[in-house]
């Protein structure tokens, strides 16, 4: 991966494919330059033991493709920041995954475009699951909703090109304030 927001993508695509309805994204810059990227859906969810195995370069769910390197290479990449991972799960509950990344490391990814990643899981699946992305750094918080948004726009449907050029923009200029516009 070349950019933490790619993480991010794959990530969410984990969450579509285990049934989320909802996909709550969080990320938080601190003084420090700790940022904490936490993706919680409603998902199937896994068993302790499942979550330890997605860790594992070749554990996957899927049958079409035998490789799953998502969760690991997002792992690597933020222990090489000196930071780490960690996944949260249970059946029938859903998941949360956890990643720190130092921010000031040599080694750490840059942010990429966050308001891309997210306009483009919003283009791919206009009609659901809902996503609550919240940024917050030293410069302040935002949030934008999939739901909230449905509702103003209603009968627009999310996947109108002008729609997702607004969320793009709205987005990219939301983290340029609260992240410095490093992508």
């Amino acid at each position: 991966m070349r950019d933490i927001s790619l993480h991010l993508m794959d990530l969410a695509q984990n969450s579509i494919a285990a049934g989320a309805r909802l996909i709550s994204v969080d990320l938080a810059l601190d003084d420090n330059g700790v940022l904490t990227m936490r993706i919680t859906d409603d998902g199937r969810g896994m068993t302790p033991e499942a979550a330890q195995r997605a860790l594992g370069p070749f554990a996957t769910t899927r049958t079409t493709r035998k490789v799953g390197l998502g969760l690991p290479l997002t792992q690597a990449n933020a222990r090489l920041t000196g930071g780490d991972l960690t996944i949260a799960s249970a059946p029938n509950e859903g998941t949360t995954v956890t990643c720190t990344f130092y921010t000031r490391h040599i080694d750490c990814l840059p942010l990429g475009d966050l308001a891309q990643t997210i306009a483009a899981l919003v283009a791919a699946h206009p009609d659901g699951p809902d996503i609550e992305l919240s940024l917050t750094s030293p410069k302040g918080e935002s949030a934008f909703g999939t739901a909230e948004t449905r509702d103003i726009l209603h009968p627009v449907p999310l996947d109108t090109p002008e729609v997702i050029a607004w969320i793009t923009q709205s987005l990219r200029e939301q983290t340029d304030v609260l992240f410095g516009g490093e992508r």
